[in-house]
């Protein structure tokens, strides 16, 4: 559980990169591409700012959850990435304006229970399991190259 603050830190900056993006998209209008407009549009669409800053979160989010799976079990911390998904909506609805109906607060609702069932199950550690001993290409004999040494 001591990790826990950067498994949110991944979420939340995943939500916030979801909702820059849409900011975007809508700043830039409904898009239409033909074979003389293709390049100049994803330019267009990339350079927005706001796309631009929700892609460039995206990378910081991608950075933590990196650190994060260097620490714990992938099947702890990847399933608190459904939280993004509470967020962008809770957020989308006072933000957009976009609909929350009963069906999607079931569904968040959902999530939540289950989130807190996994991280339930990592309160006694949720670091790399005692298996985990060596990385799994290594136990099988793989040879791996090692950064800055004549392999």
């Amino acid at each position: 559980m001591k990790y826990i603050v950067f498994i949110l830190f991944t979420v939340l900056t995943n939500a916030a990169a979801q909702l820059m993006l849409k900011q975007g998209m809508l700043s830039l209008g409904p898009l239409s591409f033909t074979a003389d407009t293709f390049i100049a549009r994803i330019f267009q669409v990339i350079f927005n700012p706001w796309v631009f800053a929700g892609l460039a979160t995206f990378v910081i989010s991608m950075a933590s959850h990196l650190y994060v799976l260097s620490k714990v079990e992938l099947s702890f911390a990847y399933p608190f990435l459904s939280l993004a998904y509470v967020a962008v909506a809770v957020f989308a609805y006072f933000v957009f304006r976009e609909d929350l109906n009963a069906w999607r607060i079931a569904g968040i609702a959902f999530i939540c229970v289950g989130t807190i069932l996994i991280a339930q199950s990592g309160i006694s550690g949720a670091g790399m399991s005692s298996h985990d001993s060596q990385p799994p290409l290594e136990a099988a004999g793989a040879k791996t190259a090692k950064i800055g040494s004549a392999s």
